[in-house]
């Protein structure tokens, strides 16, 4: 490579003024990762990231490049480099949503996301691990088998978007794409050391990713920084006639989210912090996230936030448990989207149960096909479960309207990332205790932040949480956060290769 810029750790503003000089192509910058897979998710720690490289990733660098020479940039993810959960469908690359049945399943169509990606003149490098259907807090899946933590190899990177977390925080690829139905991409960015954001449901389109709870999902931006990471969301966000729930747009002020970023937004905020959702300080595994969420805490009102302490949501477990619509709703989700589509391998949930197509750790997906409903409308229990979702936000909006808050702050995960023996040795996943499902659970936007470390170099996340459409406010108070601490610090697993 021409370029003396770093690769590794590069943004998306240093990549494009490489480019603006001409020490930099997109081709350049592409081989540069490729090498990067090649040597530390096929080799090297291994870290089983990567699904499927984009076999025309070269050729879309080179097209680009060329673009680029004639008449300046396509727009402003011009020639960076994405890794795509794989969980979205991408035109002419196998999307197997983590799922062994579907390893060669190639859809003919981009989901949404994917065609505004590329139209903003982005790449999709690869496409990145995920547990079957998204259905798991942790990494690993029947098509490719466990992700790693970049930051400690033996313990997992968070899930659903492990892949997404493992290969960003690696630097395997500029920034990524993860998904979010409980947690899915907050869990691994606090497990990897970086920002995530989980927005109200129904900004950015679903069309084109397998399901879980509709009700809930959405794809969300992950990145090591927040600039970078807000301009994928700008890219990301819009209205979607093939998706009707995302007429929220409309309600929303749903585009140049990165204009709007303020270095000074910490300043006089006013954070709640929601010490119901910190873990006990006698378990060995929280109590080192309590200590470094307090370091943070502390941080960030050096930077000129008042933290309003403690602030509670009534009865706040019971709420989570009540607003679960996991194993009622997934079945029928999923049944619809496999008849939806001609050349789906399998027609239904229990046709992958009784093949046994899916990873024999994933009890979350096992209790889906044998407890799910075909059809959850029919059951009281379930219109319950929708209310009680709807009286989770109201619970939101009240302490927000209460105590004249910003935004809540809390732990994003209760304890430290778990070994992948533990996860060998089996874990109930409905028991895990992440605290990412207010937010999913209630269709409130949030902000994964990283806190810092533990004493064992562990990643600790702090998230942010706001009321609907609350989007561009979280994103100003994680940017102050981030100038004001300067949270990031690579892994020691992916170092820079030599030249």
């Amino acid at each position: 490579m021409s370029s003396p810029l770093s690769v590794p750790e590069a943004t998306i503003g240093e990549i494009h003024r490489a480019m603006d000089e001409g020490t930099l192509t997109s081709a350049e910058l592409v081989e540069t990762y490729l090498d990067r897979i090649a040597a530390y998710d096929r080799d090297g720690p291994e870290l089983t990231a990567i699904v499927t490289v984009n076999p025309d990733a070269r050729a879309r660098a080179a097209t680009l490049d060329d673009e680029f020479a004639a008449s300046g940039p396509v727009g402003p993810l011009h020639g960076i480099p994405v890794l795509v959960k794989d969980q979205a469908e991408t035109a002419g690359i196998p999307t197997s949503f983590g799922s062994e049945a579907f390893s060669e399943y190639t859809p003919t169509e981009d989901a949404e996301l994917v065609a505004r990606i590329k139209d903003a003149g982005g790449i999709v490098l690869a496409k990145t691990n995920l547990p079957d259907w998204a259905a798991s807090w942790f990494g690993y899946s029947s098509v490719l088998g466990e992700t790693k933590n970049p930051y400690a190899l033996d313990r997992d990177p968070g899930g659903s978007s492990a892949g997404t977390g493992a290969g960003v925080a690696a630097n395997l690829g500029t920034v990524g794409v993860g998904e979010d139905t409980g947690g899915s991409v907050r869990v691994p960015a606090s497990c990897c050391n970086l920002f995530g954001i989980r927005v109200t449901t129904g900004l950015i389109s679903r069309t084109g990713l397998s399901p879980l709870v509709t009700r809930q999902d959405t794809a969300g931006p992950m990145a090591r920084t927040v600039t970078d990471m807000t301009r994928l969301l700008d890219v990301m966000v819009g209205y979607d006639p093939a998706d009707r729930w995302t007429g929220a747009v409309h309600r929303a002020q749903a585009a140049d989210y990165l204009d709007q970023l303020d270095t000074d937004a910490l300043s006089g905020a006013r954070l709640g912090v929601l010490r119901d959702a910190f873990g006990d300080d006698g378990d060995p595994d929280a109590e080192p996230v309590n200590a470094v969420v307090e370091v943070a805490l502390e941080r960030i009102a050096d930077a000129g936030a008042t933290l309003v302490d403690p602030v509670t949501i009534p009865d706040l477990d019971e709420r989570i448990r009540e607003t679960s619509l996991y194993v009622l709703q997934s079945k029928r989700d999923l049944n619809d989207f496999f008849a939806a589509r001609d050349d789906a391998p399998v027609d239904s949930v229990t046709e992958l149960y009784d093949r046994d197509a899916y990873h024999d750790k994933l009890d979350l997906f096992a209790d889906i096909a044998t407890d799910g409903p075909a059809d959850p409308t029919a059951a009281e229990s379930y219109w319950r479960k929708v209310a009680a979702q709807e009286a989770l936000q109201r619970e939101i909006r009240y302490v927000h309207a209460e105590h004249d808050l910003d935004a809540l702050i809390f732990p994003d995960v209760q304890v430290v990332p778990p070994t992948r023996a533990t996860l060998q040795a089996g874990i109930d996943t409905a028991a895990y205790p992440t605290n990412t499902v207010i937010g999913s659970q209630s269709s409130c936007p949030a902000v994964s932040m990283p806190a810092g470390f533990t004493d064992d170099g562990l990643p600790v996340g702090v998230e942010l949480l706001g009321t609907p459409f609350r989007e561009s406010s979280l994103l100003s108070l994680a940017y102050s956060y981030e100038q004001a601490v300067d949270p990031r610090r690579p892994p020691e697993h992916a170092p820079e290769l030599p030249t």
